[in-house]
């Protein structure tokens, strides 16, 4: 390395560690690599990215640092949360294909079974040969075979399975410990909605939207958790597809999710709540693999805009008692009812 390199070195060092301290950043590794990456001018996506979020709140969260440092910096990860949460769904489509092909294969021998004891009552009436006979129980021994394999196969699937889904989940629950993203929506999850708010304490106008979807649990109970999933992933999509400008999505908490938005104020806020409240109520899901249609699907939202001399988490206290009134007054609405 030339003595103008490290000199350069040196210097983007000095810019690097009060961004830091700016920002309240830890001084680990990846806040580190970024914010030297950023000082350098390397990465003009990255610049952009980073100026785009200090225009948009004034500081950067040590989640968006994080976020940021996955998305311009690192290298991608050889098995994200996202990949595991998609193994364990195929793992268990193919299972519930199995299971499926078992029931058919069952049905079946059950019309053999059925079949095969009218003939043996025509046995004796109507003096059937040996060989007659002898055909008839050869004819029950391959179905039951057939149907043993079948179960046997199946339920080899089903051990090694579950084995499989068992280290899956471990690693799945180790991963999203740590991850920034909700693994099967792809929203940022709470973890992340938490370090942005820290950041956000300063900015005004800051409105919270908390929206939860109506009846969830009858969903999972009437037609399974699977396609409880497929609903949460159109709902995470469309929320995402209708915001706009500075409002970011969060998945909150099981059915439950979070729309931060600094630099807008409760009108807007309260537009944007009542555009996603429908946008759901329009939602038609279908599991491909049963052909099960879902519609119907509604949310009940609270909105409110940080008062003066509120902190963010009393912002979203309040924000969280409309939505407890929208549900109280009979679901599928906003609350407060105007701006």
């Amino acid at each position: 390395m030339s003595d103008k390199s490290i000199e350069q070195t040196f210097e983007n060092l000095k810019k690097t560690v009060p961004l830091l301290i700016k920002h309240h950043l830890s001084a680990i590794p990846t806040h580190y690599a970024l914010w030297y990456t950023y000082v350098a001018n390397e990465q003009p996506s990255l610049n952009k990215a980073i100026e785009q979020a200090l225009a948009d709140g004034g500081s950067v969260s040590a989640a968006k640092s994080e976020a940021l440092f996955r998305e311009f910096v690192a290298d991608e990860q050889d098995m994200t949360a996202w990949q595991l949460r998609q193994s364990m769904e195929a793992m268990l489509q193919e299972l519930d294909h199995s299971m499926q092909d078992t029931r058919s294969d069952t049905q079946v021998f059950k019309q053999v079974m059925d079949s095969t004891l009218d003939d043996l009552s025509k046995v004796e009436k109507e003096g059937w040969s040996m060989q007659e006979v002898m055909a008839l129980v050869r004819k029950l021994v391959k179905e039951t075979q057939a149907i043993r394999k079948s179960t046997i196969t199946f339920n080899g699937a089903l051990q090694s399975a579950n084995q499989e889904i068992q280290q899956l989940r471990a690693k799945l629950a180790e991963s999203e410990q740590a991850a920034l993203y909700d693994a099967l929506t792809g929203l940022c999850n709470r973890r992340y909605f938490d370090s942005e708010i820290d950041s956000k304490q300063g900015v005004t106008p800051l409105s919270i939207i908390l929206l939860d979807l109506d009846h969830f649990k009858q969903i999972n109970d009437n037609h399974g958790h699977l396609m409880g999933d497929l609903v949460l992933k159109a709902v995470a999509k469309k929320l995402q597809d209708v915001c706009r400008d500075t409002a970011q999505v969060f998945r909150y908490g099981g059915e439950e999710f979070a729309v931060l938005m600094p630099g807008s104020a409760l009108p807007t806020a309260r537009q944007l709540a009542e555009t996603m409240r429908r946008s759901v109520e329009k939602l038609v899901v279908k599991d491909r693999r049963s052909g099960n249609v879902l519609d119907g699907i509604t949310a009940s939202v609270g909105v409110a805009e940080r008062r003066s001399k509120e902190s963010v988490e009393q912002c979203i206290d309040r924000a969280d008692g409309y939505l407890y009134d929208a549900k109280r007054l009979g679901r599928n609405r906003v609350m407060p009812m105007s701006s």
